[in-house]
């Protein structure tokens, strides 16, 4: 080896794995979803449960589903999510973003369409912490004077 070549460490795996799954992370709040993408005929599950039955509320299940519609993908894949951390709203955030990651890995031709959307974007916002001093976060004591 000369003094010009490096070691590098190898870079995430963009393509397959050995069993045919491309996968994205996605982060919300402090919820993680490790997504799994694969052709298939449409299953999806969360923590190993269908999509209705993880997710109660309509809206979580139609912005998990936007992604599939948007690119047109929904019925051609099956999709796995591993979830831990945070709440349903985080958890969906979560799933979206890594869902879309997983499509772009699948197929990146479909990136423009799901930066227009704004799947791949994160969204950074979390809980702020308590101050000392203060009644919460921002909410200060009452003050008085005497």
């Amino acid at each position: 080896m000369t003094t010009t070549e490096t070691t590098a460490t190898p870079k995430a795996m963009k393509g397959p794995d050995s069993k045919g799954w491309f996968w994205g992370t996605g982060r919300r709040k402090t919820a993680i979803a490790r997504v799994r993408v694969r052709a298939g005929n449409g299953d999806i599950k969360l923590n190993e449960k269908p999509l209705d039955d993880y997710l109660t509320e309509d809206r979580d299940r139609k912005a998990v589903l936007a992604v599939l519609e948007k690119t047109g993908i929904k019925g051609k894949v099956d999709v796995t999510a591993g979830l831990v951390g945070g709440g349903f709203t985080g958890q969906t955030g979560a799933v979206v973003m890594g869902l879309a990651r997983a499509v772009m890995a699948y197929d990146s031709s479909l990136e423009p369409i799901l930066r227009e959307h704004g799947f791949l974007t994160r969204d950074a916002r979390k809980v702020e912490r308590k101050k000392y001093g203060q009644a919460g976060a921002r909410r200060r004591y009452q003050f008085s004077k005497r």
